[in-house]
């Protein structure tokens, strides 16, 4: 093409008449009057310096420039009209990328048997780079050090996308056949074992101390750790007893309790009304519409045991 057709509309236009080689077809198809597009064509004509479409009898047949053109003219409208539609869904087969997930330890190992299973199957050229709560409350999200954020949402940006995904509550975990497990669990009794606790921040208290506080029990911490999972561990292998998130609904299929179970603990519902933990999944807008985060969120929902929302 001489590159003297500078409007977008003139050239799906010049596509629309060389595919049907017929002014009133072409109006139709672009839905405009046959009126406007004959003065469309005789734009183009000026344009190009060629006649495009002659009569022959009834019809109207191309002329030899216009042959030339046709292919190069339909590739330009079906590129053009793919940077205007919205990111469609990916080929996973196709990805070749790498994506940040930020989630707390317990979060990561509930997650990352079925997530990787799962991308193994779909996307073997994807992997996953799952980074602790180090980056909790910074602008990771923001500034795309990371490309998910999994866990409790409680100090995100306000432009962060966000969507919950499960909802949590506490259980106790015990090693197997800690005397916990020989009777029936009281607060009492709770309050009275040997607690591990796990905060990064290196907290003492939290909902079930208030629980406690309301029956005037306070119960006993021997130890704070900054990982869930080494929490679990200890308490998996000494008389040490340790919170466990699970699910509120299924705990027969719940990952984290797949996680305490691997460790060795053996999980005893709590008898205090404890505060639930809303678990959801966190990203920038930047993301929403790509097709490959699509995916990965997807992922993260079936890793879940979730429906698509």
């Amino acid at each position: 093409m001489n590159g003297h057709i500078t409007d977008a509309n003139l050239i799906i236009a010049l596509d629309a008449l060389l595919a049907e080689q017929s002014v009133t077809r072409a109006a139709e198809r672009l839905h405009t009057s046959p009126a406007a597009m004959s003065r469309t064509l005789g734009r183009l004509r000026r344009l190009l310096g060629d006649p495009l479409l002659v009569r022959a009898g009834q019809a109207m047949v191309p002329t030899p420039r216009a042959q030339e053109l046709r292919e190069e003219v339909a590739a330009v409208v079906r590129r053009f009209n793919a940077l205007l539609t919205p990111g469609a869904d990916v080929d996973p087969t196709t990805l070749r990328r790498t994506f940040g997930l930020q989630a707390a330890d317990v979060v990561s190992a509930a997650l990352m048997p079925r997530l990787l299973t799962i991308t193994a199957r779909e996307a073997p050229g994807v992997s996953v780079r799952f980074r602790d709560e180090e980056l909790e409350g910074s602008a990771a999200l923001r500034e795309g050090r990371i490309d998910l954020e999994i866990g409790v949402l409680d100090h995100i940006d306000p432009e962060t996308r966000a969507e919950p995904l499960t909802t949590l509550h506490m259980s106790l975990g015990v090693r197997k056949g800690h005397a916990l497990t020989r009777q029936p669990l009281t607060p009492a009794r709770l309050a009275a074992a040997s607690h591990v606790i796990a905060s990064r921040r290196g907290r003492v208290t939290g909902p079930i101390d208030t629980a406690l506080a309301g029956l005037d029990l306070r119960r006993s911490v021997a130890a704070v750790l900054p990982s869930h999972l080494a929490a679990m561990t200890l308490a998996a292998r000494t008389d040490l007893v340790c919170l466990v998130p699970v699910s509120a609904t299924d705990a027969g299929s719940c990952p984290f309790a797949d996680v305490a179970v691997t460790l060795g603990l053996h999980l005893i519902e709590i008898p205090l009304a404890l505060p639930p933990v809303e678990i959801g999944m966190a990203w920038h807008p930047r993301h929403s519409a790509d097709g490959g985060h699509r995916w990965l969120r997807s992922v993260v929902r079936r890793a879940l045991s979730l429906p698509p929302p």
